[in-house]
């Protein structure tokens, strides 16, 4: 029988499986931790404890690393007041060695040192475009108007904004796969959720940040997923991201309206991930075991099991009982 890591790998490839691998994922730090983990010990090791008792308890196929602390990406020009996208003319690199890039690569050491056997890892990186985004993240804005503001005001500077922190991006991800020994990256993007903001708009001045950190991560070997985020009721156009070069693609099915199996077909025969609502009210919290058992051989007679992983749309709550994981596994077996 093949290793968890190989039956994940398997599955990345599409190859006959004896069991569809499944996963599901946990923030471990309060959500205004997320941001606040840069030369913040206590946090730190908040997240690395958290990613302990869960690989100690579940037993999980796959191990997405959540990046928690470090949601903030830590330029010396962030502020949440800047009025125009030229306050950022001046930007640059954080360079490869920078302290928010070596703790990020202590944590997944760390937490890679504790796997109890032989698990691929990945690891969760923003999009460059989210990671300028959380600047301007208040109640009232999730960023979204801010780049739209931005993108009216000039599109090629906003645009090489970005690609000045997909450098660094890059950097991180490239050293996480060499260094650290992950398989490789979970690249959660989205679109800029503003009617202002076209997918021609999106794909000329966006995109290229995007694709930039994808083929990076791709040129050492890296084996990818891109998770297009559909959580908190944002929306996407998924036919901008059809032609990315990720080896495993995640979104929201139901929210979007786009099936695991309409899904493999946009995306190239490319392998699926997902299934599962990962809201409180959802089956996956709230079903009883028998109806998710159900639900997991549903999803396998719809999708067949090739180039199929079952989890769901985006990170789970924090109170998830780890045993509708392991029901969902014993179901998924072939």
């Amino acid at each position: 029988m093949s290793s968890k890591k190989e039956l994940l790998l398997k599955a990345f490839r599409g190859e006959e499986l004896e069991r569809v691998p499944v996963g599901f994922w946990f923030h471990f730090v309060r959500p205004e931790e997320k941001t606040q983990g840069l030369d913040n010990p206590e946090i730190f090791q908040k997240n690395l404890a958290g990613h302990r008792k869960f690989i100690q308890e579940a037993r999980p196929d796959f191990i997405k690393i959540m990046s928690d602390g470090f949601f903030k990406y830590p330029s010396s020009y962030y502020s949440d007041q800047i009025q125009s996208i030229r306050e950022l003319e001046k930007i640059e690199p954080l360079g490869p060695n920078h302290p928010w890039i070596e703790q990020q690569l202590d944590l997944v050491r760390e937490i890679r040192a504790s796997f109890p056997e032989e698990l691929a890892s990945f690891y969760n990186i923003f999009a460059p475009v989210s990671y300028l985004k959380r600047w301007f993240r208040k109640d009232q804005s999730r960023g979204d108007r801010e780049l739209a503001d931005f993108l009216a005001e000039d599109p090629l500077l906003l645009s090489r904004v970005l690609g000045v922190i997909a450098q660094d991006i890059a950097s991180l991800s490239q050293r996480l796969i060499l260094e650290a020994g992950i398989e490789g990256i979970y690249l959660s993007t989205q679109t800029i959720q503003d009617q202002r903001v076209s997918g021609q708009a999106y794909q000329a001045y966006i995109e290229p940040s995007n694709l930039a950190v994808l083929e990076a991560a791709n040129q050492v070997g890296g084996q990818n997923i891109l998770h297009i985020c559909g959580f908190e009721g944002a929306s996407n156009d998924l036919d901008l991201f059809k032609d990315y070069p990720a080896q495993v693609f995640n979104w929201a099915s139901r929210h979007e309206g786009l099936s695991l199996a309409q899904g493999r077909q946009l995306f190239k025969g490319r392998t699926v991930l997902g299934g599962f609502e990962n809201g409180p009210d959802g089956l996956l919290h709230r079903g009883s075991r028998e109806e998710l058992e159900e639900e997991t051989k549903r999803l396998l007679a719809e999708n067949g099991t090739r180039g199929l992983i079952l989890g769901a749309d985006c990170t789970v709550a924090a109170d998830f009982e780890l045993e509708r994981l392991d029901w969902i596994r014993q179901a998924a077996r072939l």
